[in-house]
């Protein structure tokens, strides 16, 4: 099963994520937002954040988690390439760790500027795996 596939839209861009587990689809959602920005290949796992996100529901869980992650880009100037949830309930709160390095230009062609992820053709739903479609404001 292949992790995410990129999804054109008119004036933006989205991310269809897969996972054995809703957690593994959450996770699948960060990569794939994170290969849309840079090449998570050139990013080295020499930094670990924790991230707590709290929502209303299971599609705002998934907009806060990426939105976090987004502006963990913007304000610390680091990248990610890998995604763990430690702990979560599946529905309001999830903890994670995310592992990368801080944003260097001379290995980190920015491909895509991402301003959000946003509620429009939100999904989260299971077929014969989880899945997870978002679309970001560029």
């Amino acid at each position: 099963m292949q992790a995410f596939e990129i999804l054109e839209h008119t004036a933006d861009i989205g991310i269809k994520a897969y996972g054995n587990t809703l957690k593994e689809a959450f996770e699948n959602a960060a990569l794939g937002m994170f290969s849309l920005i840079t090449n998570p290949e050139n990013i080295k796992s020499r930094l670990s954040k924790e991230i707590f996100v709290e929502a209303e529901d299971r599609e705002s869980l998934l907009v806060e988690w990426l939105n976090e992650i987004i502006y963990r880009f913007e304000v610390d100037y680091e990248v990610y390439k890998r995604f763990e949830i430690i702990d979560w309930d599946e529905e309001y709160r999830l903890r994670a760790i995310v592992y990368g390095e801080e944003l260097d230009l001379g290995r980190h062609e920015i491909k895509t500027q991402i301003k959000a992820c946003s509620y429009h053709m939100l999904k989260i739903e299971r077929e014969d795996c989880w899945y997870a479609q978002v679309i970001f404001d560029v």
